[in-house]
């Protein structure tokens, strides 16, 4: 488990609750793995009073199940979650995406091109946590850059469960057709073509669909049956 650094406004809810999310969706805490509040208390420096409330709102987003006097568990991932929020995703991104190939101010394009750049250097050098946040980085500057980021931050709070099969396909193989993807995009944004991107997007959120057989093969115990 990785332990990360407190900020100075952060309350101890707040902090555990980060903590264990990063945890959790970096797979450092197992799918279907138990979770000890004493434990977690030790670990984090915490009483166990914001580790309970941080598992209690974690359990509302089903990434942690709470079985009365038997603990609390990681819950496995379930592709139905993944399915629904793909979805949403897709269609919203593409919206989206069709805005900005409309107008897309340059230096939104600056900025699009040093995320693309730094995640070739993370893949470069295997840093699979950091690529995965460059990755939202990536997506957060498209809404961003079309004047909806309350848009991406809906969308960012429902994919948490897309998040840790992401980070699994990161850990199966090297993400080079992640990183193809983005740079497919920001060509098809830097020549205002809308409808490539369209064609380039959706590819890109379905590619799981594709790995699914391979992830369930190495990692079965990490699925809901």
């Amino acid at each position: 488990m990785k332990i990360l650094d407190r900020t100075p406004s952060e309350n101890a809810r707040n902090y555990a609750y980060r903590v264990l999310l990063y945890n959790i969706i970096n797979l450092e805490l197992i799918p279907g793995s138990s979770v000890s509040e004493n434990e977690l208390s030790t670990i984090l420096n915490l009483s166990r009073t914001p580790i309970r409330e941080a598992l209690i709102e974690l359990s509302k987003t089903e990434l942690v199940k709470i079985l009365p006097q038997r603990g609390s568990y990681i819950t496995k991932i379930d592709y139905d979650l993944i399915e629904e929020a793909r979805f949403m995703r897709v269609v919203l991104e593409n919206a989206v995406l069709k805005l900005v190939c409309e107008t897309i101010d340059p230096q939104y394009l600056i900025q699009l091109k040093e995320n693309v750049n730094l995640q070739k250097f993370c893949l470069e050098h295997n840093d699979l946590p950091k690529l995965l946040l460059l990755d939202n980085d990536f997506h957060r500057l498209i809404y961003e850059s079309a004047n909806k980021k309350k848009t991406y931050d809906i969308i960012h709070s429902q994919m948490v469960h897309f998040d840790r099969l992401r980070a699994l396909s990161l850990k199966a193989a090297k993400p080079t057709k992640t990183v193809e993807d983005h740079e497919n995009l920001l060509y098809a944004i830097e020549r205002k073509d809308g409808e490539l991107a369209e064609i380039l997007m959706t590819r890109h959120l379905t590619r799981h669909q594709m790995e699914k057989s391979e992830l369930l093969s190495l990692f079965p115990d990490y699925f809901i049956n």
